[in-house]
Formats: C-alpha cells, structure tokens, sequence
C-alpha cells in the first residue's frame, strides 16, 4: 500500500509513513475522543474480610482452672502433712519433707516429658506443612528451611549419615524450591518408609495370627489395642517423634481423624476387592477370616499413623497401599487352611 501524501514504498512492499508537521485545526485532521481513564485502585476500596469471632474459650477456663484447684488442693494436703510430720517427731518431719522434695522434682520431669512429646509432635506436623507449601509455591526459602529442619531431625540416626552428606552438599546448588524438597524426600526417607512399612506389616501379621488362635473375645481386643498403641509410638520414634503419654493421646486421635477422612477401609484397594469381592473370607475357617481381617485393620491403621507421623508428604515417593503390607495376610491363611488335618467322621 502507497502513502500519497507523506510515505514512500520500501523494498519489501511496506510502506513507511515520515513525520509531518500538521495543526490542530486543519480540515482533514480527525481528532480521536480520548480514552476514560481507568480508575486509580487503592486498597480502602476493597471490602474487609470479616473475620468470624470464635466464642469464650470456655473449654480452656474449665481446665486451667481444674488445674488450679488440683495443685492447690494437693499442696494444701501435702502441707498439712508435713506440718502433722513436724508435730509427730522432727525427724519424720524431715523425712517427709524430702520425699516432697522427690515427689516435686520427679512430677516436674513428668511433665518436662509430656510438654518435650507434645512439641516433637507439633514439630513433625510444621516440617509436614511447610514442606506442603514449599510444594505449591515452589518456594525455595520454605524449602531450604525443610531441607535442613530434616537435617537437624535425623542427625541422630547413623544409617542416614551418608545421605545426610550428599544433601548438604546440594544447599548451595540452584535448584527450584519443589526440586529441593522432593530431593530432600528421596534423600532421607526410603529407607524409613522400608522400616515403616516392615513395622506395619509385622504387626498386621501378629494381629492375624493371635486372633486366629486366640480363645476370647476380651483378649483379642485387648492385644489389638496394645499392639495399635505400640505401632504408633514405635512409627512415631522411627521419624523421630517419641512421643509421651498425652502425645500418645494426641497421636491416636490424629491417626483416628485421618482414617475418618481418608475412607476407613478404603473399599477401593485391591485387597479389600480380593478379600470380598472373592469371598476369600468365606472360603477360611471362622477364626482365621476373623484373624484376616483383624491384621487388614491393625494394617489400615498404620498406614494412616505412617501419613500423620511422617515429617513431609508423600510426593517424590509413593505412598503405602494395604496391598503392599498386608498381602501375606491372606496367602498365610490360606496355608494354614490347607496345613489342617481333615476332620473324619467316627466309624460305626
């Protein structure tokens, strides 16, 4: 296309127009309406975000002041009996005033415990959160910061030394922030998801052989339980929770909130699709489908207390299935099955 007036045809074909000088108030000059300003955006035009107002913290008055009226309750009596002690003879006075003295000190490491458990737990779910973020945001201060709270987490496990040294020697390498933390994960973790998952699987197995041969109700419950409550403790230390009695408390109604979110059961596994879907149950006598299932659920449970106690989310590494620690349950009864002698009727 050629300019007539003010342009020229290059060598391509385009034509290049030349500034000219022009007036305002000639005739064949159009001037364009001018555009409407967009509005200037300030943060008082945005509405506030209501935040909802929780209600008094009645729950937390109760117990602190529960625990006021204990303590007060116990050092009035234990003052009292000092004081009879002193009237008594001055050196059972003494005497007892040294085994308060014991019985303080002892109460105070007691709870030193508890709150040292509590926080190695809280610590574990902070690693986890960060670690989560980290992922999303590909944040690489949020991941370096998880990088080396693992650091400091598993410096007293020998068996993770020579991993430790090779993931240090990648903090000063340019890596994106979900690089390093699924480095971090594929570093550290294998070989305490391989313990973990030996853990689940062992003690799915002795749930299902105690159950089978066990002859009460009341004792099959109560081994399930104790070996529920030592599975957790023992998952907890392995990733480096320990944690004590109110952690434990704390830990169980973790593990418990997650199975209520994941499904329980998780109907959908493959197992549970073999178990039932097969009748493999069915095909068992009565206390070895019963030990069967009872080992699943010891299984189910700790897969869910492997997903609250482990320190950072399953993302470089897969997760745990009840297949993978659980198989053995149903080839192992189905042995059994076959190893006992065939009952014969008695001749006539």
């Amino acid at each position: 296309m050629r300019d007539e007036t003010s342009g020229h045809t290059n060598e391509q074909g385009r034509s290049s127009r030349r500034p000219r000088v022009f007036r305002l108030d000639e005739e064949d000059i159009t001037l364009a309406p001018p555009e409407p300003a967009e509005p200037e955006f300030s943060p008082l035009d945005v509405a506030p975000v209501e935040k909802r107002k929780g209600g008094f913290p009645w729950g937390t008055v109760f117990w602190s002041a529960l625990g006021g009226v204990v303590s007060l309750a116990f050092y009035i009596g234990l003052s009292r009996l000092v004081s009879d002690l002193f009237a008594q003879s001055e050196w059972l006075g003494y005497l007892g005033t040294g085994i308060a003295l014991v019985l303080v000190l002892a109460a105070l490491g007691v709870v030193a415990r508890e709150v040292g458990g509590l926080y190695r737990l809280a610590h574990l779910d902070h690693i986890r959160d960060d670690a989560t973020a980290a992922l999303a945001e590909d944040d690489r201060v949020k991941a370096e910061k998880v990088t080396r709270e693992m650091l400091r987490l598993t410096a007293e496990n020998p068996g993770l030394a020579r991993a430790r040294v090779d993931l240090e020697g990648h903090l000063g390498s340019i890596i994106d922030g979900a690089d390093l933390v699924r480095l971090t994960e594929r570093t550290l973790l294998p070989n305490l998801d391989s313990r973990a998952r030996q853990m689940v699987s062992e003690a799915a197995k002795n749930v299902s052989v105690v159950t089978a041969i066990s002859p009460r109700a009341l004792l099959d419950l109560a081994f399930v339980l104790y070996t529920a409550v030592t599975l957790m403790r023992r998952l907890a230390q392995l990733y480096g929770g320990r944690p004590g009695a109110l952690g434990m408390l704390r830990l169980f109604r973790h593990v418990l909130g997650h199975l209520a979110i994941t499904g329980g059961m998780a109907a959908g596994d493959t197992l549970v699709q073999q178990l039932v879907g097969q009748g493999v149950a069915a095909k068992l006598s009565a206390k070895l489908g019963e030990g069967v299932v009872n080992g699943m659920l010891t299984a189910r449970l700790g897969l869910a207390a492997i997903a609250v106690t482990r320190p950072m989310p399953f993302n470089a590494l897969p997760a745990p299935r009840l297949a993978d620690v659980a198989t053995g349950l149903l080839r192992k009864a189905e042995e059994e099955e076959r190893g006992k002698p065939k009952e014969t009727a008695p001749r006539t």
